[in-house]
């Protein structure tokens, strides 16, 4: 059974961090690129980063490049994503997602939130 679970999200001030984290089971994590993916209220889902299977090649949307830093570790098949100096946009709800050719969530995701 697959599951991804992921973790870490809070309320913060603006400028500030958090790492949110995927604990995966039940696929071979090191088969799959992954992504972080979030959807903000009342809005669609939208991509935020990818990783290669081997960690070695990062993508990032341009609204948080240089300020979030997404990791993977092969031998504990999990998932992370630094995020620094946070803004309000930056509020939603946080999926990690198997790269497979959509975007929907696996999981229950984490939700992070970002006041001025």
């Amino acid at each position: 059974q697959v599951q991804l679970v992921e973790s870490g999200g809070g309320s913060v001030q603006t400028g500030g961090s958090l790492r949110l984290s995927c604990a995966t089971s039940g696929f071979t994590f090191d088969l799959y690129s992954m992504l972080w993916v979030r959807q903000a209220p009342g809005k669609g889902l939208e991509w935020v980063s990818s990783i290669n299977r081997h960690g070695d090649s990062k993508k990032y949307i341009d609204s948080v490049k240089g300020r979030f830093t997404i990791s993977r570790d092969n031998a504990k098949n999990t998932l992370s994503l630094q995020m620094n100096n946070l803004k309000p946009e930056d509020t939603a709800v946080y999926y990690c997602v198997r790269a497979r050719g959509s975007l929907t969530p696996e999981g229950q995701g984490t939700q992070v939130t970002v006041s001025s």
